[in-house]
């Protein structure tokens, strides 16, 4: 439920100007407005004030609250190709939030708002190909989702895709999204490293990582700095 609310509330911060007196109403908390706007923007086919609209009923703000309606509003915008309601809408087929459980759906849904570039699609269309859930497991294709919505940001996948490619022994790449991870201060990335660059024969990377893990408390790093005898280097 926390992932659907917070991805409605961002909707209303692209709406086209159509919908700006109703963002107004929102923000100075007149719901009833607001819903009365995005009601008539919504029957005019305007995706975005359907999601919006979909978001009001389901919470009850500006109108009583009804998940029929609100189902009934976010799935008018998924079908009129609004990808952040194609990816509300996904989850929830994929939790059973609200409506009965369907994999199939999910996955056809997150794949839709992923075409348009949503990242947190793609991150969780990366764990259904990761988990063979609603599709065939494809451990490459989760990695490459995962590295497509970890280069427009979306930290979770950033944070995970290294070990996705330590799994598929990319070694190489696992090595740079590792890094960058300890760029960001990932104190648990150290230890990865050093592992990866003594599989790969480079003991010189590997002792200065192995080190800065051994340094933030990784007793692992302790037992590869001797297997490997990276004093040495």
């Amino acid at each position: 439920m926390f992932r659907y609310l917070l991805m409605g509330f961002l909707l209303f911060s692209g709406l086209k100007a159509d919908n700006k007196e109703a963002l107004e109403a929102f923000k100075n908390r007149d719901y009833t407005k607001a819903f009365k706007l995005y009601e008539k923007n919504a029957l005019n086919g305007d995706t975005k004030a359907q999601s919006a609209l979909s978001y009001l009923y389901s919470n009850g703000l500006g109108t009583k609250a009804d998940a029929t309606k609100a189902i009934y509003w976010l799935k008018k915008a998924a079908e009129g190709l609004n990808s952040a309601a194609q990816y509300d809408l996904g989850m929830m087929y994929l939790s059973g939030q609200n409506v009965e459980k369907d994999s199939k759906k999910a996955f056809d849904l997150l794949t839709k708002s992923s075409e348009q570039n949503n990242s947190d699609a793609k991150y969780n269309l990366a764990l259904m190909y990761y988990n063979g859930d609603g599709v065939d497991l494809n451990v490459t294709k989760s990695a490459e989702l995962l590295e497509s919505a970890a280069n427009a940001g979306h930290q979770i996948a950033k944070k995970n895709i290294g070990r996705v490619y330590m799994q598929l022994i990319n070694l190489e790449k696992a090595a740079e999204w590792f890094e960058k991870n300890a760029d960001d201060g990932d104190n648990g990335a150290y230890y990865f490293l050093s592992e990866i660059y003594c599989q790969l024969e480079k003991f010189d990377k590997a002792k200065i990582w192995a080190k800065k893990a051994i340094d933030s408390g990784n007793k692992e790093a302790e037992v590869l700095y001797k297997k490997y005898e990276l004093q040495k280097y």
